[in-house]
């Protein structure tokens, strides 16, 4: 990048001993995005200013946005107007130099979103363009800030819904089956009513968006112990999960809404006893969980619309919000996979990295 080339020169001339070039101008850029990862008025507002002004060689910085300064380091010259000089690079849109200030629009993308304002020896045409360049830094970091909290308010939202979600058809077969137990087996019909209660307080939990794989396999074996009752028995389970991965932090509600699924939509169609089986083991740097069931299936074109929030009687609202949620957190590659065809069963692999920064479990 252009603005690389022209600060780290300006770092070489300054401190040819202790930085070498580009390597340095790209380490300030991530040190930089890092200062702005919460934004201009976040923790470390402060800390980009103070940044910015020893890249430039500044006396003083003046980060702002619309409603004026956020972020300050150095001292202004006695009498500079920043309030006047932020109100004319608003309006006019482009690099102002007045001196000994000169200030730079910040376009985020490509909507106005503050200004960088710098005192000191700047002004002039080459040292206004770092500016400028610099000034364009911190709008994309700013950018990826407000990219990373519309992608946490969306998995937030998204798991708000599938809660919102969680199936009356199975809130009221297991009431059912735990009245038909009081008489005949009391003492299952207390068990069940225990496991039907840390079902949904687990499910309503509110303590963050991220649970271990312990965690979310205790809720499984208690769901599928409802869902067994509810069967008579003839669902048959199998849950291996190796114990190194048992630690390892996840987003809440992944693996039981895939459970939940198999079970409706493979085994309840299914004549004659079911199985379900549950896996989870590490691969190298993932975590995989597979969820199968030898249930009805379904067509793989049917599976691909499910994960892209259609097809009928909205059977794929879980999956979808699951896949979404993972796409979220961990980047694209790391959707669902679903494996199935008409009359063979369906196979779910989640496969996440077992340790991925601010996916922590509380």
């Amino acid at each position: 990048m252009e603005w690389t080339r022209r600060f780290t020169d300006r770092l070489r001339r300054r401190a040819p001993r202790q930085q070498t070039g580009a390597v340095a101008g790209l380490r300030e850029a991530r040190l930089l995005g890092q200062d702005l990862r919460h934004g201009l008025h976040g923790s470390g507002g402060a800390a980009a200013a103070r940044r910015l002004r020893r890249l430039l060689d500044a006396d003083a910085v003046v980060l702002a946005d619309l409603d004026g300064p956020a972020a300050e380091a150095g001292a202004l010259p006695p009498g500079s107007d920043v309030r006047a000089v932020l109100d004319e690079v608003f309006n006019r849109g482009r690099v102002l130099r007045q001196p000994p200030l000169v200030a730079a629009p910040l376009l985020v993308a490509g909507d106005l979103a503050g200004a960088l304002v710098v005192a000191g020896d700047v002004t002039g045409e080459v040292a206004a363009e770092d500016v400028e360049e610099l000034a364009a830094l911190v709008a994309e970091a700013l950018d990826n800030a407000e990219l990373r909290e519309a992608r946490a308010r969306i998995a937030a939202a998204d798991l708000r819904t599938l809660r919102a979600q969680i199936s009356p058809h199975f809130l009221h077969n297991a009431l059912a089956v735990i009245a038909a137990h009081i008489r005949s087996d009391p003492a299952r019909a207390r068990r069940l009513l225990t496991d039907f209660a840390d079902y949904l307080r687990y499910s309503f939990s509110t303590k963050g968006d991220y649970a271990t794989v312990a965690a979310e396999l205790q809720a499984i074996q208690t769901y599928l112990e409802l869902q067994r009752a509810r069967f008579d028995d003839r669902l048959e389970v199998t849950v291996r999960m190796a114990p190194e991965i048992l630690p390892v932090a996840i987003p809440f509600l992944v693996v039981q809404p895939i459970v939940e699924n198999a079970v409706r939509h493979g085994l309840e169609r299914k004549s004659g006893r079911g199985h379900i089986a549950v896996s989870g083991f590490g691969e190298g740097a993932l975590c995989v969980i597979e969820i199968e069931d030898d249930g009805v299936g379904m067509e793989p074109e049917l599976a691909r619309e499910i994960l892209a929030g259609g097809g009928p009687e909205a059977r794929g609202v879980g999956l979808a919000n699951v896949d979404r949620r993972l796409r979220t957190v961990y980047g694209p590659e790391y959707g669902l996979v679903i494996e199935t065809a008409l009359g063979s069963g369906t196979r779910v692999v989640v496969r996440v990295p077992r340790y991925k920064q601010g996916v922590v479990a509380e």
